[in-house]
């Protein structure tokens, strides 16, 4: 079971088995399972097993990979009895793909955040429509605006995440400038990066077997990092980039912290060899 990481301390509820699109080359996490929703009975036993045994519960997540595409009325009832069972109950949240958010409609997105839903992670990856279609995320970029925007109309909070390294060498700079003007036109609540990793079990790992994926060096990482953040025009976002696979952990909120994290990265590509990158066996931790 995958969950992202600020919801380490969320009760984690699997809604859905799988996820419903399951075709990013890049994602492992759901290639062995087939996608189906939970019957509501086991959902509803385990939400009572919950407020009988885990005290006070103040976030829930909705696994796994795509629980938004399950039927309104299926959320509606899973949400109503989050509700009743935890009384400290502050927000529930799921990932969202661009699919999902396709298929589900603004009042229906809006019913289900007055009843607790009240944020989608999406990964958004890359604003480059080669590079989208190079990962098959099944959208380009104006379709990505446009359906996290349908979020943001119904008062839906977004945590979206970019995929630095996605356009390899060449259009490294491409991906991180589009990426940006993507970011800029939906302006999620919080926006953090990742490094594109070749994993076994996917079709990415298949093309770097070919010889066909670069994988970017830590300053050509932050190269990118730097093109993409100098450019983001942001009102009110929480960045992070300290997930696991990145080399540079930095954090801020933007646009405050936007000029402090840029001087921070031309820190590193002055002077790479006192830059603290993470060592490469470090990770995956």
């Amino acid at each position: 079971m995958y969950r992202p990481p600020s919801e380490a301390d969320s009760l984690i509820l699997q809604a859905t088995i799988g996820c419903s699109y399951n075709r990013c080359t890049f994602c492992a996490m759901y290639r062995e399972k087939q996608f189906r929703v939970r019957p509501i009975d086991e959902l509803l036993a385990e939400i009572r097993w919950a407020a009988a045994h885990l005290g006070s519960v103040r976030k829930v997540f909705l696994a796994d990979g795509d629980a938004l595409i399950a039927k309104p009325a299926f959320l509606e009832q899973v949400l109503d009895a989050c509700r009743e069972a935890f009384g400290d109950l502050r927000r529930v949240s799921c990932y969202a793909s661009p699919q999902a958010l396709d298929v589900r409609s603004v009042e229906q997105m809006q019913r289900l955040r007055e009843k607790g839903l009240s944020l989608y992670y999406l990964g958004i990856e890359s604003g480059h429509d080669k590079v989208l279609e190079q990962l098959d995320k099944g959208v380009d970029g104006a379709e990505m605006i446009r359906v996290a925007n349908k979020a943001h109309a119904a008062g839906v909070k977004l945590s979206t995440m970019i995929l630095l390294g996605a356009g390899n060498r060449a259009l490294s700079q491409e991906h991180a400038r589009e990426s940006a003007r993507v970011v800029n036109a939906i302006q999620p609540r919080f926006v953090s990066t990742l490094v594109m990793t070749p994993t076994p079990g996917t079709p990415l790992m298949e093309q770097a077997e070919r010889g066909e994926v670069d994988e970017l060096t830590p300053i050509e990482l932050a190269a990118e990092l730097r093109e993409f953040l100098s450019l983001l025009e942001l009102r009110g976002t929480v960045f992070r980039s300290n997930h696991a696979s990145n080399y540079l952990a930095l954090a801020g909120n933007l646009p405050r912290d936007r000029d402090r994290l840029v001087a921070t990265l031309d820190e590193v590509l002055s002077d790479p060899a006192h830059a603290k990158f993470k060592p490469k066996w470090m990770r995956g931790l």
